[in-house]
């Protein structure tokens, strides 16, 4: 867009410190809430079992709040544009404060899932609001400083997350792991409501209730095929043919809608801008890269290496830790330079690295020793790429819909990182179909494994060596192809003042 052509433009006057380090920290108490949520619960799911039965549907508890987070974001993005970030703000974390006191007085399993459906509607506002909100009190310049402090903050929590998660259940109950967020939820909500002020754009327009609807129903159709595929039903089937057109015909639906209408949920015309349209793609090959990969390693260290659950664990913390020094070092170092591409080429060359180089180490099935290095480096990588990934997106449009691409990019991480756990675990499954009861292996961890035969332990080291070396290639291939889509990246300085259009200017 040439000079002439922009939008009038009028700075806003200097965001005050105390408000923007008081909604700043409500924010990445947020980003801690519901990153902690997607870990902590899963360490707590054979008690629920326990009080609550309903084991055939256990699944449930995860994939129904999946699909309700995962539908939302664009939905909050695109109103936080209308109506003001604060607002929505609130009411999510109203919504999941709810969701989780529900979810710790269910009663059975179906009142659980219903719960956590309901914890997701709030839980979908969260990542993307608390990203938002940066844009409002924070200029593009500084923002790789506080997007890697929120990095650092998510990286944490997952670690901490299966921790805390087994923890609360032995000291207390499994109930707890929901009662836990509200107290921090309550925080949260002060913090938000005190620090953050984003004036509504005063221009609001008919919802596009056709376009959420088919948004929905494609995003929760192809969630369920990624989640049934393989277990409900053989993927090579005629109901796994007739979920994909399904899926594929509300999208085109989808599409043919918003591009026909008044004030559309995503705007498509976004996506001919190629710093938007990279990033968007950038981000959900990144999350299948990570996600496809690395959530099957700690099996391999159990099942192949027979370490306990919690060395497993452990095993993962050079990732975290590279995550954490870069994300923060390495935001500091975008914000002082002004630009941040050079960064996102670092991040993504480490990540693809990291991943061909995990692809070997589990085909000649190296010592643990070796595997901790090659976590580190890709640590290293996600640190630099993510949080610089968010801020090209967002520096990349205009003021006012900050919120709409915000949410549009983490509705595609989202989609991006289930699409790849299910192919990975598409391959996995495939390669582990054999003598080895696999399943019963994966439940019994390290007892099951060391009542098998030496046989039997050299076909389960075998398949799951191959298994996990396609996982990793596949992931590190995908990973080449965001790092090309960067190298193309036009470069961008990062404007050193917070931008709105003058009628938008609060009072």
């Amino acid at each position: 867009m040439t000079q002439s052509s922009a939008p009038q433009r009028a700075e806003l006057p200097p965001t005050r410190i105390a408000p923007r380090r008081t909604a700043l920290s409500g924010a990445m108490l947020c980003i801690l809430l519901a990153s902690l949520d997607q870990n902590i619960v899963n360490t707590a799911l054979p008690r629920m079992v326990s009080d609550l039965g309903g084991m055939a549907h256990l699944s449930w508890v995860v994939t129904a709040f999946m699909l309700s987070s995962t539908v939302t974001t664009p939905l909050y993005g695109k109103l936080s544009d209308t109506y003001g970030r604060r607002r929505l703000f609130l009411v999510a974390i109203i919504i999941f404060l709810a969701g989780s006191l529900l979810c710790g007085t269910a009663g059975s399993m179906t009142q659980l899932i219903l719960f956590r459906a309901l914890q997701g509607l709030g839980a979908g506002g969260l990542l993307v609001l608390a990203q938002s909100s940066i844009g409002d009190v924070v200029p593009p310049r500084e923002r790789p400083r506080y997007q890697g402090l929120f990095t650092g903050t998510f990286a944490l929590a997952s670690v901490a997350g299966p921790l805390l998660g087994g923890i609360i259940t032995s000291a207390l109950s499994w109930r707890w792991v929901f009662y836990v967020n509200l107290p921090l939820g309550a925080v949260a909500l002060l913090l938000i409501g005190l620090g953050l002020r984003t004036p509504p754009s005063g221009r609001a327009r008919p919802l596009d209730v056709a376009g959420l609807l088919l948004m929905a129903s494609g995003t929760a159709a192809l969630l369920l095929l990624l989640a049934w595929g393989g277990q409900e039903f053989p993927w090579a089937s005629a109901a796994s043919a007739g979920m994909v057109a399904l899926v594929l015909a509300l999208f085109l639906a989808f599409i043919w809608r918003e591009r026909r209408a008044a004030d559309p949920l995503i705007r498509l015309g976004l996506f001919r801008n190629p710093v938007f349209a990279r990033g968007v793609s950038v981000s959900g090959m990144m999350t299948f890269a990570m996600l496809g990969s690395t959530v099957f390693l700690p099996l391999y260290f159990q099942l192949v290496l027979g370490m306990s659950p919690a060395w497993a664990g452990a095993m993962m913390l050079p990732q975290v830790a590279g995550m954490v020094l870069t994300s923060v070092l390495g935001g500091r170092a975008a914000s002082r330079l002004g630009r941040n591409k050079v960064f996102l080429l670092w991040g993504l060359g480490l990540e693809a690295v990291a991943l061909v180089a995990l692809a070997a180490l589990a085909w000649f099935a190296a010592p643990p020793s070796v595997f901790l290095v090659a976590l580190g480096t890709l640590g290293l990588g996600m640190g630099m790429g993510m949080p610089n990934l968010t801020t090209a997106v967002q520096n990349a449009v205009d003021y006012k819909e900050l919120g709409a691409a915000t949410g549009a990019m983490t509705f595609v991480r989202s989609l991006g990182g289930a699409v790849g756990v299910a192919t990975s675990g598409a391959l996995l499954a495939a390669r582990l179909a054999g003598p080895v009861d696999v399943e019963a292996m994966t439940r019994g961890g390290a007892a099951a494994l060391a009542a098998l035969t030496p046989e039997q332990h050299a076909l389960l080291s075998e398949a799951y060596r191959t298994a996990l070396t396609g996982c990793f290639t596949l992931s590190g291939l995908v990973m080449s192809a965001a790092f090309l889509l960067v190298l193309g990246l036009p470069e961008q300085k990062l404007r050193g003042t917070l931008e709105q259009r003058a009628e938008e200017r609060p009072a």
